[in-house]
């Protein structure tokens, strides 16, 4: 029987990790796998450790690490031909290793993650920007890169790249499927059915927080994967944001108010194209607003977190999944 070792980074997710690790032992005996669950903890003062032994998991401390090096540790202490890699407050369903492992079997693919959505009762800056990366069209699409609140692989996969690059501290998902791509892995998504993504953000503090911890990898991805339009595209767009919001103050402290207010308009531009290109399949002009508002923060937070990542300074925060 082939075994599948479900690594979980974890850091204070005692709300969450029962219910992670009860979806996922369901799934592995669904797709008739033996299953092998680790959680690796950065230094949780909560009872997610506790836990998570209790739900069977072998449970590795590993604390003050970024998130890549407790990946990394939870594929060292595994036995599997198979590797998975939950975040902690992930809920998938029954059949999601079923679903990915039928797709290898057709020869569709090498990585595999299912699309990744929020329960209906998180507010609505959560669900609108966790369905800003809901899919649509065909069921099962092609990816340059996938990130990591689910994703499947053999382990030969992960060892030919080198696992995850432990000096980033965020960005590492994206880095390391990038760079499964660039060796020759076929990435496959799953549209449907979606994982459930049970550690939304409650309230406006944590979605900043969370945005601007995000934003910080920019540079480092520049740096490990070279100069393109790909990854400069969005720290230009945010850099530009502010200049133009400069020249509107300034314009404004000049006594020209008109001019104060084309450029204030003209810096909304971008953040209204991207709204537009990641809602016009799902045809919600409400969703396209939320998308809007949103883009228009986040584009201001990665700006000042590049700028910021400039001087080897970033927004701190415990690695968790």
């Amino acid at each position: 029987m082939s075994r599948v070792s479900i690594v979980i980074p974890m850091f204070n997710e005692a709300r969450h990790i029962g219910r992670t690790l009860d979806a996922a032992r369901r799934s592995a005996s669904a797709a008739g796998l033996a299953c092998e669950l680790i959680v690796v903890d950065n230094g949780s003062n909560d009872d997610g450790p506790a836990i998570a032994r209790a739900h069977g998991a072998q449970v590795l401390s590993v604390p003050g690490v970024a998130i890549g090096a407790l990946r990394n540790a939870g594929v060292n202490a595994s036995q599997g031909d198979w590797l998975a890699f939950l975040d902690a407050d992930i809920e998938v369903p029954e059949h999601w290793l079923d679903l990915l492992l039928d797709l290898q079997r057709r020869g569709e693919g090498d990585v595999f993650a299912l699309d990744c959505d929020t329960p209906r009762h998180a507010p609505w800056f959560a669900q609108a920007w966790q369905r800003r990366t809901l899919r649509t069209g065909q069921t099962v699409q092609d990816c340059t890169w996938l990130p990591t609140p689910n994703l499947l692989m053999r382990r030969s996969w992960f060892e030919q790249v080198g696992g995850f690059d432990e000096r980033l501290r965020t960005g590492e998902d994206k880095d390391f499927t990038l760079r499964l791509h660039e060796s020759g892995a076929r990435l496959r998504v799953l549209r449907q059915p979606a994982v459930l993504h049970w550690g939304y953000e409650a309230n406006w503090r944590e979605w900043l927080g969370k945005e601007m911890w995000r934003q910080g990898s920019h540079l480092q991805l520049l740096r490990s994967h070279g100069v393109s339009l790909r990854l400069l595209r969005f720290p230009i767009l945010s850099i530009g944001a502010w200049v133009l919001d400069a020249v509107a103050l300034s314009a404004l402290l000049d006594g020209f108010p008109h001019v104060a207010l084309f450029f204030l308009l003209v810096s909304a531009v971008p953040a209204l194209l991207l709204s537009l290109r990641q809602s016009r399949r799902q045809r919600d002009p409400l969703l396209t607003l939320q998308l809007w508002g949103l883009h228009w923060l986040r584009l201001h937070l990665a700006g000042a977190a590049f700028i910021l990542s400039l001087f080897n300074r970033t927004a701190r925060r415990p690695a968790r999944g």
